[in-house]
């Protein structure tokens, strides 16, 4: 089985999965909508949870640096209780601080221009969230 893995952001939506062996993830794409036309994100992956025949996703639970969850966060846990309702789909919040930063650090570090930067940023910080998971499972 394969597990999608998803950083959702205001206009945004970065999308990982796994192997079908669940050990390693790889990105596949940011998807890009008008900010807060969330049912967008929330119809694009669908098709992936039908194409791939999804039963398990991993959504990056954005929290402050102390801990609290704030409306990002919510809005993270509303997306979750949407997937749920519009499939029989299991989806797991993983705390995603500083995914974001770290997926930046790496792109850097390849020496990625900053237009390839933020073309691929959501997209990595999904794979850093479902990898996450991945290596907890082990």
């Amino acid at each position: 089985m394969r597990i999608l893995g998803l950083d959702l952001g205001s206009r945004t939506l970065g999308v990982a999965m796994s192997d079908s062996n669940e050990k390693i993830a790889t990105m596949k794409e940011t998807f890009r909508f008008e900010e807060g036309d969330y049912d967008a994100a929330v119809d694009h992956v669908l098709k992936y949870i039908d194409e791939y025949k999804i039963k398990k996703i991993v959504l990056g639970l954005p929290k402050h640096m102390n801990g609290d969850l704030g409306e990002k966060a919510q809005l993270s846990m509303e997306f979750k209780e949407v997937l749920e309702n519009e499939r029989e789909i299991e989806v797991i919040l993983i705390d995603e601080r500083l995914t974001t930063v770290m997926a930046l650090n790496t792109l850097k570090a390849t020496g990625a221009n900053a237009k390839k930067r933020k073309s691929k940023v959501d997209q990595l910080a999904a794979m850093n969230i479902l990898q996450t998971y991945l290596d907890q499972k082990r």
